[in-house]
């Protein structure tokens, strides 16, 4: 969802979904840059309650819904959601909203560099943040009246012009956002090594920097200081997958974003994600989905 921000302008002849980035406030003070609070009815209302599908570059979102209900499209997941529930979004996932009229709730947006300054010593917590979250919340659970009081003084912070406002709102937000990860994240992780979750966290941050010159395991790893085999070990037991499989899962995401919301050509969306074969890529893409990447298209186009 935007924030109280200007959108990005698309390079002439670009369908990429448009990207929003926040711009610091005239008369704000220092420390509310790089957050943005306003209601869902703020901007939703402006445009019939609808946003259409954008991402965010370098911007997180949490959405708390307190009245009315919302269809969330997250990447190609697509979920109707009524109130209480929370939303959280990562940078770059492609999410769209159409809420109820008079829908009821908060947007937070926040800048990841300022999300990471906040949870610098909780690098398992920031792990836990790279993925979406679209959480139906239980209206009499002790939780979901946390979030929402919390919510509700953030915003009278944000406002107001009170003593130690900075700290008031970063250690609200550093609540809110940490209850998010907790809904939306089993147990099974409550144990999880510190320095392994950190060796993890940098390693989803190399991803995300270089996947579109799909470099060499060894290559991501080096800058962690460990070797392609530690890696390997530690995202087999902690993720399930290799650490090829990782950097394979976002390449692949991105394809489907720029298969669903672009009109890119395939040879195009090839390219620029490192293949130097267009026939490769249909057959990595055909690998991962059984479907090729013109199938994939025309389906996701008609849901």
């Amino acid at each position: 969802m935007p924030a109280t921000t200007h959108a990005k302008t698309p390079a002439a002849g670009s369908a990429r979904p448009p990207v929003y980035a926040l711009y610091g406030e005239a008369g704000r003070q220092s420390a509310l840059d790089g957050l943005h609070l306003e209601s869902i009815a703020d901007r939703s209302r402006l445009h019939n309650w609808e946003i259409q599908p954008h991402r965010h570059g370098a911007l997180v979102q949490l959405l708390l819904i307190e009245r009315g209900r919302v269809t969330a499209r997250m990447d190609e997941d697509e979920i109707v959601l009524r109130a209480p529930a929370l939303v959280w979004v990562p940078a770059l996932a492609v999410h769209g909203f159409r809420f109820a009229p008079e829908t009821e709730g908060v947007v937070l947006t926040l800048d990841q560099a300022r999300l990471r300054e906040l949870l610098h010593h909780v690098p398992d917590l920031l792990e836990s943040l790279a993925d979406a979250r679209l959480v139906a919340l239980d209206r009499g659970a002790t939780v979901t009246r946390l979030l929402f009081a919390v919510a509700h003084g953030l915003r009278e912070d944000y406002a107001g012009d009170g003593a130690w406002r900075g700290p008031a709102l970063d250690h609200a937000v550093a609540l809110l956002i940490t209850q998010a990860a907790r809904l939306g994240r089993g147990a099974a992780s409550a144990h999880a090594e510190g320095r392994a979750m950190q060796h993890l966290a940098r390693y989803r941050e190399q991803v995300e920097r270089h996947f579109r010159q799909q470099p060499a395991v060894a290559t991501l790893a080096r800058p962690l200081g460990i070797t392609p085999a530690q890696l390997n070990r530690l995202c087999r037991r902690h993720l399930g997958c290799s650490a090829l499989a990782v950097l394979h899962e976002r390449v692949l995401l991105e394809a489907k974003r720029e298969l669903g919301y672009t009109h890119l050509m395939v040879r195009q969306i090839a390219d620029g994600l490192g293949f130097a074969d267009p026939a490769y890529f249909t057959r990595f893409f055909a690998r991962q989905t059984g479907k090729s990447p013109s199938e994939w298209r025309e389906q996701s186009s008609g849901r």
